[in-house]
């Protein structure tokens, strides 16, 4: 595999981004000119740990992600990936605020933020921001958008037997209007071109082959997307946020397949799949102080269109008539979000209470054809057309407070109430009431060393396509519909261990342990048949260890291991599988 990244046919685009070139003048000294620190060593300023943005010159950096990912001891949190805006679960903040939005996450956001408008990055305990959800070390980028800015990358790739990459590109700007601060970006970050080839060969428990595959798999995808945010804060403290963002989506797929196995005649299996679609997301926030503290409302709506197509057919060598199917689907999703939060301090202890309401539709229609004489003809696929509705609200009341100069604690408590309906043949409305909460301590033992645990309540969300039937064309297996489903819920207690080693890098450890009810997993029904279904009870339990360097990111070992037990509920799909190392099951009832 080769990969390069010629700069030279986007070299034009560097000028109309300088700020020259739009007509405003930057006096500021460019970040390489500036003179840099032999190390990244933070300075201490009231409890945080600030860098400064001549420390990072050395690395060239671009954008405030690039400055991001060279802090020793951090790396950026994942997004979570449940619906509504929840509680805060990325480690980074903006000039003190929470970045809101779903596809707006903290690399989407740092990436837009040009070295230039980067006024230092702190360090802190996350204690000290008062922001539920999120506890240990945070990030928070103070920048300030004086000028006109902007910024763009573009990442070409070449590989022998697949189409060149070169649409896999982005730019964005930011700067000042009227008041306020803008950022506006175009990307297609997602876009790829890859593939696969050689021999697949299955054989028995004795070595024997029982088929030989020669294959070329072939797979392209972009999704460009535009998206823009503003902010701005009024000479009283008040402070409004909006974002926005559409995309749109194209994907192909192809895989050619030559067979052959003994006593059976050669053939040709093609597998083709398609999707098209597109995307749009828009939020807003507005903060401002009552009472003896802040208000924060905040609005959001999602919207997705996502129609796809999938084909799996045989071609016999001899000339008898093809065999295949094709599996469409079109699934409209919205998603509308209303959420207030109210924060307040008593003394050295902060709080915060905060009140959410989301309404979500999954509209999903499906099709199967067989193909018969040349020809694809339906065929009844029972539980594939249906619509999902999700009604939930949850309330949340968060506490924290430094219990020493090196010890902080956070806790919360609440929970959360869900409605969830589906429509068509078997379809039901069902509600739940489920407790949720976290208690977390962060521990700050050395300069070089932070510790951190959270024991948390956790409430899961379920997927809206596992409702409803498909099939898996290529394995011929279908998955049924399974209307039964509950949400999973789990005791969850995570530790971490952030170790700072001064210039060749820093260490992390993470221990966690999870108790799971109703957790959702693949059942068997029968030979060809499968189901989404629930079961009663599990235990997981995972350890990592990263070490980063300078360059790049070294993974160590990660572990997982479990039991799985239940019991027959008689009343969804359960499934006895004694560990995770086991994959034979056992149907109890369905």
């Amino acid at each position: 595999m080769r990969s390069i990244t010629p700069l030279l046919p986007f070299a034009a685009l560097a000028l109309p981004l300088s700020s020259q070139a739009w007509g405003q003048a930057d006096t500021s000294p460019p970040v390489s000119a500036v003179a840099a620190s032999t190390d990244l060593q933070p300075r201490p300023d009231n409890g945080r740990h600030v860098y400064e943005v001549s420390q990072f010159a050395r690395f060239a950096p671009q954008t405030a992600l690039d400055m991001a990912q060279e802090i020793p001891g951090f790396a950026i949190t994942a997004l979570s990936a449940d619906r509504g805006l929840g509680e805060a679960s990325q480690n980074v903040l903006i000039n003190g605020q929470r970045i809101t939005g779903k596809s707006n996450d903290a690399e989407t956001a740092l990436r837009r933020i040009p070295v230039s408008s980067i006024v230092r990055l702190e360090i802190a305990d996350a204690a000290t921001f008062n922001i539920s959800g999120i506890n240990g070390q945070i990030l928070n980028v103070i920048s300030k958008a004086d000028t006109l800015h902007g910024n763009f990358n573009w990442r070409g790739r070449l590989r022998g037997r697949v189409k060149p990459s070169f649409t896999n590109a982005e730019v964005n700007i930011s700067g000042k209007l009227g008041k306020g601060d803008f950022t506006l970006g175009l990307g297609n970050n997602n876009a790829f071109r890859a593939g696969g080839w050689g021999p697949d060969i299955t054989r028995n428990e004795n070595g024997d082959v029982l088929v030989t595959r020669d294959y070329f798999n072939y797979f392209d995808e972009d999704t460009p997307r535009l998206s823009s945010t503003y902010s701005i804060q009024s000479d009283g403290g008040s402070i409004f946020n909006a974002n926005a963002a559409v995309a749109i989506q194209r994907s192909r797929g192809r895989g050619t397949y030559d067979v052959s196995a003994p006593g059976q005649l050669p053939s040709t299996e093609i597998s083709a799949n398609r999707g098209s679609g597109w995307n749009f997301e828009g939020g807003a926030d507005y903060e401002f102080a009552l009472g003896g503290g802040r208000l924060k409302l905040v609005g959001f709506h999602r919207a997705e269109h996502s129609p796809t197509s999938g084909v799996f057919r045989t071609d016999f060598t001899n000339g008898d008539p093809s065999t295949g199917e094709r599996f469409d689907q079109v699934v409209d999703e919205g998603e509308s979000v209303l959420r207030s939060e109210y924060r307040w301090k008593s003394g050295k202890s902060d709080w915060q209470a905060s009140l959410e309401g989301a309404f979500n539709t999954f509209d999903a229609t499906s099709e199967l054809f067989e193909l018969v004489g040349g020809n694809f003809n339906p065929v009844p696929l029972p539980g594939a057309t249906s619509r999902v509705e999700e009604k939930r609200a949850q309330a949340i009341i968060t506490y924290g407070r430094p219990l020493s100069d090196t010890l902080s604690l956070q806790a919360s408590l609440g929970g959360e109430y869900s409605q969830l309906r589906q429509t068509g043949p078997g379809g039901l409305t069902r509600s739940f009431i489920r407790p949720k909460g976290t208690l977390a301590l962060t521990w700050k033992a050395s300069p070089a060393l932070t510790m951190s645990s959270k024991l948390q309540r956790k409430v899961g969300q379920l997927t809206f396509g596992s409702f409803l039937a498909s099939v898996d064309l290529q394995n011929g297996n279908d998955n049924g519909a399974n209307p039964q489903l509950v949400p999973p819920q789990s005791w969850l207690l995570e530790n971490e261990a952030n170790l700072s080693l001064g210039k060749i890098g820093s260490i992390k450890f993470k221990l966690d342990g999870e108790l799971i009810d109703d957790l959702v997993d693949q059942i068997a029904i029968s030979p060809t048949v499968e189901a989404i279904g629930n079961l009663p009870s599990a235990t997981a339990r995972r350890a990592q260890r990263h070490l980063r360097s300078r360059h790049s990111w070294l993974q160590g070992r990660e572990a997982r291991s479990g039991t799985r037990a239940s019991k027959d509920t008689g009343a969804r799909c359960v499934v006895y599988q004694p560990s995770l190392e086991q994959s034979q099951h056992k149907l109890l009832e369905c």
